[in-house]
């Protein structure tokens, strides 16, 4: 997903620089003038404009290229540029609508579906998104569930003769408590004589 996102964002920025390069050599070749504008002026403003977007355009997609070599969800300025480039494209789709026709709006959407769905997938991730309780694993959250009873918990004593007595783990083992109980009811343990 990440690749085909760069990939995307590159040839975008490739386009963007050259149509509007184009477009300033036209305008100057032929002396075009809009509203009285001056035509040198004009022209400069087309190339720069199509050298600040294609450079805007191909820093997304390093951006996204970034991800797919990290494989882990951009942050913090390339969270933010792939956001704004998302955003970006829903809005040239909807001005590329009339002048252009529906298939540079259905352009606009798949770029925009794409860059969507490459923020969406990396947050999804395990690993990159926090726990149910709030924090990531391991960040001082709830201790994750160990083998076996951990240090002052109780465990079934292993003289208890399956009567369920639990003593607490580490602790000194008193003889009394060994005592197995007795199945019939009525029938009291033996005692130990040994003072």
């Amino acid at each position: 997903m990440a690749w085909a996102v760069a990939v995307v964002l590159f040839c975008e920025a490739l386009f963007v620089a050259a149509l509007n390069w184009f477009l300033g050599v036209v305008v100057d070749r032929q002396d075009m003038s809009l509203a009285g504008l001056d035509p040198g002026t004009m022209a400069m403003s087309s190339k720069i404009g199509g050298v600040v977007f294609g450079l805007y355009f191909a820093l997304c997609g390093l951006v996204a290229l970034l991800v797919a070599l990290r494989n882990r969800a951009p942050s913090g300025l390339g969270r933010a540029l792939l956001i704004s480039v998302a955003v970006v494209h829903g809005l040239l789709g909807a001005f590329a609508w009339g002048p252009v026709g529906w298939s540079a709006f259905l352009l606009m959407v798949v770029v925009l579906a794409l860059v969507v769905l490459l923020l969406m997938t990396y947050d999804a991730q395990p690993g990159t998104a926090p726990s149910a309780g709030g924090a990531p694993p391991g960040a001082g959250g709830a201790p994750e569930a160990a083998d076996g009873p951990e240090d002052g918990a109780e465990e079934p004593g292993a003289g208890s003769g399956g009567s369920g007595t639990r003593r607490p783990r580490g602790k000194a083992v008193d003889p009394q408590d060994d005592v197995p109980a007795m199945a019939a009811p009525g029938v009291t343990p033996p005692v130990s004589t040994t003072p």
